[in-house]
């Protein structure tokens, strides 16, 4: 018993894609996009006339559960926004509200395409929770910080050891990394310790870094070198590690994270937003044969999750700051919201392939933006946004259809009750 999805568009062809359990079983072409399918046993059969397949969009950096801030601290730079917004906020957290953040986050991430991502944020297990009812996939960072005081790096150790000693208590579908937050907020000591942990258990390292002139300047204050150098220094650049904004970069740092296999995640929108900068050097990372991928960061510095937007703004950004219309594609877009972050989670998706994951979206064509439809990708890319998606499936499941999340209204009320009510709270539990 499975999927099928009749007739529907895959590469400019008419295909049936049966899926059954977790994987795409079976691609067949339809012959003039209408003939019976030949999966008579197909529990759930969807008529994808007019619709386009692409694989689940992967959204490679975020903060989930910030849907609570989104507009909330607009228009300031990096530094004072968190500081004097953010942080104290975060401080008054419970389970209750990174759940019901995280829970709003999933169905956003659902409208538009999106069926993995990669988090940092606190309690991760409430983000888990939200996650495992909402049914996309995610890799969830237990975040650290010591802000360079010993006795908060030791008790972050015990934290951490304690916390991957214990089983997770969560299915396939959620993978967890250790999320050290910025080397402006963490130890090189316990950075250090964290990526060794990390190497010894497995786990991805996913870090925030050259977000901000800024940052780079105390970097070169505090450590006399620039923020990649200052990781080669400690030891810990390597293929686990995936390394979030990455603005402030030269070629000899391009090829360290060459030769180590480091990944890098683009958040275009977000650094637009706060200003920290716009010269990312994508096309220079990928002839290297750096694995780049897209996120959106959070909502309260991006304001939306929508990943089909990203590809957009990066693609533009990147013409408008090389004076180049030939580079970032749209193709190239839509690779990097896709097996980029394959790449990245070491999941085998991000491809419509028999034997693949079954994370699928449905596009619909029935829209203005995709007419005429001289070329998909670049219309999927260009013209549309997140609310073209029709229909998502992941791990062999449908979780939207019809553009329809099953109990999104009661998501969107019970998260605007909690983050009026976290903006009034006192702050009476410990940071």
């Amino acid at each position: 018993m499975g999927i099928l999805l009749k007739s529907v568009e895959l590469n400019g062809q008419s295909v049936h894609i049966y899926v059954e359990g977790r994987v795409i079983k079976r691609i067949v072409p339809a012959i003039d996009g209408g003939e019976e399918a030949p999966f008579p046993n197909a529990e759930t059969v969807i008529d994808a006339r007019r619709k386009a397949v692409i694989p689940g969009l992967m959204n490679m950096h975020t903060h989930a559960a910030m849907t609570l801030f989104r507009g909330f601290g607009d228009d300031m730079p990096l530094m004072p926004w968190l500081e004097e917004k953010i942080w104290p906020n975060e401080a008054k957290l419970t389970d209750e509200d990174v759940y019901w953040g995280a829970k709003l986050a999933c169905v956003e991430m659902l409208h538009s395409g999106t069926t993995a991502f990669f988090d940092m944020y606190h309690k991760p297990d409430a983000t888990a929770q939200a996650v495992e009812e909402m049914g996309l996939r995610a890799v969830l960072s237990e975040v650290c910080f010591d802000h360079f005081r010993p006795e908060l790096a030791e008790r972050s150790k015990r934290h951490i050891r304690r916390r991957f000693d214990q089983a997770s208590g969560h299915g396939e579908r959620i993978r967890y990394a250790l999320g050290p937050h910025a080397i402006y907020t963490v130890s090189g000591e316990l950075l250090k310790w964290s990526c060794d942990f990390a190497g010894e258990r497995g786990l991805p390292v996913h870090l925030h870094l050259a977000e901000t002139e800024g940052e780079t300047q105390q970097c070169r204050a505090r450590f006399g070198t620039t923020p990649i150098r200052y990781l080669h220094r400690l030891g810990v650049l390597a293929p686990n590690l995936v390394l979030a904004h990455m603005l402030y970069v030269d070629g000899e740092e391009i090829r360290m994270l060459a030769d180590n296999g480091v990944k890098v995640v683009h958040n275009p929108a977000s650094n637009m937003k706060l200003a920290s900068g716009y010269q990312f050097r994508y096309q220079e990372m990928r002839e290297a044969g750096i694995t780049v991928a897209l996120g959106t960061d959070g909502c309260s510095s991006s304001n939306n999750l929508d990943m089909i937007e990203t590809m957009k703004l990066a693609s533009l950004l990147g013409k408008a700051w090389m004076k180049n219309p030939e580079v970032l594609p749209c193709n190239e877009m839509l690779y990097a919201a896709t097996r980029a972050g394959a790449a990245v989670t070491g999941l085998k998706t991000g491809e419509i392939a028999e034997g693949y994951l079954a994370d699928l979206c449905l596009i619909d064509l029935n829209l203005p933006v995709f007419t005429p439809n001289f070329n998909f990708i670049s219309n999927l890319v260009f013209a549309a946004n997140g609310s073209c998606v029709d229909t998502v499936i992941c791990n062999g499941r449908i979780v939207m259809r019809d553009k329809k999340v099953p109990g999104e209204e009661s998501v969107m009320e019970q998260t605007a009750r909690v983050a009026y009510d976290l903006i009034k709270r006192e702050n009476v539990l410990s940071p």
